[in-house]
């Protein structure tokens, strides 16, 4: 069932995206509860907002109490999603990050290089993907403002490399304190309900680098049992094999389209798409685009993934990527 957010609720939203507090971030969360449309297809934004504000009003008391002590809580969100790469030390996050979007972060060949987080920018075809660089998490490095950055991207990249000599407890570490954070990594898209506010479903790649050393089907296997349903993908930063790979793997996995707007009678304008998420329908981009337009849309025309290039569709065609759209009123 469509969502059909209306215009309040996406200025709130916007408002959300833009804050760079944890009570500004708290206002327009409340704002986007009371404003979207209570209905079935909106029980899941509904349930993740109520998860967010639970999950921020704890974090401000803990601030209160700890005298308003915060470090690194927030990364701005910026391009098409956001990708957090977290791992043990010396897994090759940095390099990872280094290769997709030649950002040059601090690498070295000993453990807590990335002391800080480190956001970048990788190219993905016509958009840009925002990857964020964490510090590593270990049985004796982990602060609390970690959980909260993870809890807000869109994707992790669980990054594990073949010299780990403890891979499986390597990786056991970090579930455990992201359990204890209120996040659940899964393979798969969060499920519609969200029954407990407090965890926080994320959606994970399980990236085996370093793959240059050999041995990675053993390790796969060791790990296999801790990693459960996250989807495994090999890289070596050292050779490049499977990076282009992973880029592809990456945008698959944020379950994102991109569309195209046109005039009638006129080109596309393909320089710079719109990116929506999966299922968004032809009335929702409407909005998106225009509020004219959604709110005297006759048809639209849609070129892509349609029977045939220009067909008129109604306005609850789910659109796909790299779909053309041109609006009619």
């Amino acid at each position: 069932m469509p969502a059909n957010l209306t215009p309040q609720y996406l200025e709130a939203e916007r408002k959300y995206k833009e804050a760079t507090t944890p009570r500004d971030r708290l206002r327009a969360l409340k704002e986007m509860l009371s404003v979207v449309p209570k209905h079935k297809g909106t029980e899941k934004i509904q349930a993740d907002i109520k998860r967010r504000i639970s999950r921020l009003n704890e974090e401000i008391q803990q601030a209160k109490k700890g005298g308003g002590r915060r470090h690194n809580e927030y990364v701005k969100p910026s391009g098409a999603g956001q990708v957090v790469l977290v791992g043990p030390a010396n897994s090759g996050k940095s390099s990872i990050v280094d290769r997709l979007t030649h950002a040059s972060p601090e690498i070295g060949a000993y453990p807590y290089t990335t002391m800080k987080v480190m956001p970048a920018m990788m190219q993905y075809e016509d958009i840009q993907i925002q990857l964020v660089d964490m510090p590593p998490i270990t049985e004796t490095h982990y602060e609390g403002w970690f959980g909260n950055i993870i809890r807000e991207s869109d994707l992790v990249l669980l990054v594990l490399g073949l010299a780990d000599l403890d891979p499986d407890r390597s990786l056991q570490v970090i579930l455990d304190r992201m359990e204890r954070a209120g996040v659940k990594f899964i393979g798969r898209e969060p499920d519609a309900e969200i029954p407990d506010y407090r965890t926080a479903e994320k959606r994970a790649i399980l990236v085996v680098n370093k793959i240059e050393l050999g041995g990675a089907d053993i390790f796969t296997d060791i790990v296999r049992p801790v990693s459960g349903d996250i989807p495994v993908h090999r890289v070596s930063c050292l050779t490049g094999e499977g990076l282009e790979e992973l880029r592809q793997k990456i945008y698959d996995a944020l379950s994102i389209v991109r569309v195209y707007s046109k005039a009638p009678h006129k080109e596309p304008d393909l320089s710079k798409p719109y990116v929506v998420k999966k299922g968004t329908t032809v009335i929702e981009m409407a909005r998106i685009v225009h509020r004219d337009f959604h709110d005297n849309l006759k048809f639209a025309r849609v070129w892509g993934h349609t029977k045939f290039e220009g067909q008129a569709v109604e306005k609850d065609f789910v659109l796909e990527d790299k779909d053309i759209i041109e609006f009619h009123t």
